[in-house]
């Protein structure tokens, strides 16, 4: 996304006046500063509210893999039940 300049900025707040009015516009944008205030209070929040993570943390156990003849077993119970 471009950066606005100077320019686009003005024709921007122009826009604006035109649409919602002189006395409307400081009301809009108290509003925004108060939305923008809650949003990062809450983000803030959520980010406390985060478990932190442990660096004394045990790896998970490895799982045990099936044994060769039970692996071979089933291969063969398979290839009975295709054909």
């Amino acid at each position: 996304m471009p950066n606005l300049g100077g320019w686009e900025i003005v024709i921007l707040v122009g826009v604006l006046l035109l649409l919602f009015g002189a006395k409307r516009l400081p009301t809009m944008a108290r509003s925004v500063g108060q939305s923008a205030r809650i949003f990062k209070g809450e983000m803030r929040g959520l980010r406390a509210d985060a478990p932190e993570p442990t660096v004394n943390a045990q790896p998970p156990a490895p799982t045990a893999a099936l044994p060769v003849v039970a692996a071979e077993a089933a291969a063969d119970k398979a290839e009975d039940q295709v054909a």
